[in-house]
């Protein structure tokens, strides 16, 4: 893929469900100071970016975030964030989908078993997209992000003109404490590097690329996080309520409006797991070709050498968590903590990689990262223990096949 379709699965990974409701956490967190935590988490971004991009383009691999560790702490390392990461992304998966699904259930006057059958549709969708390659993923994800971000740059044309300069005072009603929670909790809009990192050996000048999708990708969504974040603040005042982006388009174009909120959530959760579904599958292939998983699931099928093997575990295992949710009667933000854990686990070990591995501005960068990712890890609190169990059930595993 080129520059252009790898910024698309970029944004799709970045963006993220988040933006529907992290702008609105923040504000109350924080009030219109929650603009400050904005753009300290936008220069935490361009720090995961440029150690990403720097890792990405000297060493291109389906393993990604493994190849670092690998590189950086060894086999067993790289073998335990592999598990952990690998193996969590189904777990992860039907929260993302629940997120769009719980809308649509909604929308249409329904309950929990609705939310769940759409969450699994959604994921059945994306493993098809991605049956094909990552070119069909990467053309689709090009489509999406287009009107995903035509959508959201609307939202913020339509709401500027509601805008108050009274609900930008007090500036900082909770002090700077508030401005500390506030940032803690954008952490989370900002992640997606790591999986973007297991496709970084499918570009056609990895060197030139990545740093041009990274950019690319980087710039559009300052743009449309500011706006959004703006608008939240400037448009809704100190009580934006659960759901701002609703809200905004309420405020522009009135209550009938809100329905279409449906359509944007849909667009951003297929968005965020068709990238996750596409990098799972180079990163599943990559582990297997170096003797972290089991072999087979290194085949790959096609002209293109799709994963499909390694693709096919990802959906069946989150379609068997959504059942597992349906049986026992757990909502799909039940594997919520545990996957988030997983994810700052992963950028701990490749910034961590990053420092180790690069020198100069991507060793600075690097560092800036670590510490941004220590910050991940601690919030998840005990979670964290999950995948630090996978990854050790991983090591157990290979060295119980050595020779």
């Amino acid at each position: 893929m080129g520059a252009l379709q790898g910024a698309a699965l970029t944004l799709g990974a970045l963006i993220g469900t988040g933006i529907i409701s992290l702008p609105a956490l923040a504000a109350e967190a924080a009030g219109p100071a929650s603009l400050v935590a904005w753009g300290a988490m936008l220069l935490v971004s361009v720090a995961f970016a440029a150690a990403f991009t720097a890792l990405g383009s000297r060493f291109p691999d389906g393993g990604g975030v493994t190849t670092y560790v690998r590189r950086a702490f060894g086999d067993s390392a790289s073998t335990a964030v592999g598990w952990a990461f690998y193996l969590t992304i189904p777990l992860g998966a039907p929260t993302a989908a629940g997120f769009a699904a719980h809308y649509v259930s909604d929308a249409l006057g329904r309950g929990r078993g609705t939310a769940l059958l759409v969450a699994a549709l959604i994921i059945a969708l994306v493993a098809a997209v991605n049956w094909f390659g990552i070119e069909a993923s990467a053309r689709s994800q090009l489509v999406i992000a287009a009107v995903l971000a035509a959508l959201l740059v609307l939202v913020i044309v339509l709401a500027l003109p509601h805008a108050r300069s009274g609900n930008l005072t007090p500036f900082a009603p909770h002090g700077t404490g508030g401005v500390a929670e506030a940032a803690g909790i954008l952490l989370w809009a900002f992640v997606g590097w790591e999986i973007m990192a297991s496709l970084s050996g499918r570009y056609h000048s990895p060197g030139r690329d990545i740093a041009r999708a990274a950019a690319t990708a980087l710039v559009v969504v300052s743009v449309l996080y500011v706006g959004i974040a703006f608008c939240t603040v400037a448009v809704l005042g100190p009580d934006p309520g659960p759901a701002p982006l609703s809200d905004l388009l309420v405020v522009a174009l009135g209550e009938s409006a809100r329905p279409a909120m449906s359509v944007v959530a849909v667009l951003l959760t297929v968005a965020t797991i068709n990238t996750y579904f596409a990098g799972a599958a180079e990163l599943g292939a990559s582990l297997a070709r170096d003797g972290s998983l089991p072999a087979w699931l290194a085949v790959r099928s096609g002209p293109g050498g799709v994963p499909r093997r390694a693709l096919a575990v990802v959906p069946v295992l989150g379609l068997v968590t959504i059942a597992v949710m349906a049986v026992v009667g757990l909502d799909t933000d039940a594997t919520l903590l545990v996957a988030t854990a997983t994810f700052g686990l992963t950028y701990l070990a490749a910034t961590a990689a990053a420092v180790r591995l690069l020198e100069g501005w991507g060793r600075v960068a690097g560092v800036v990262s670590v510490l941004a990712s220590a910050g991940l890890v601690a919030v998840t609190g005990w979670r964290v223990l999950v995948p630090m169990g996978i990854g050790l059930l991983g090591v157990l595993w290979t060295r119980s096949r050595s020779p």
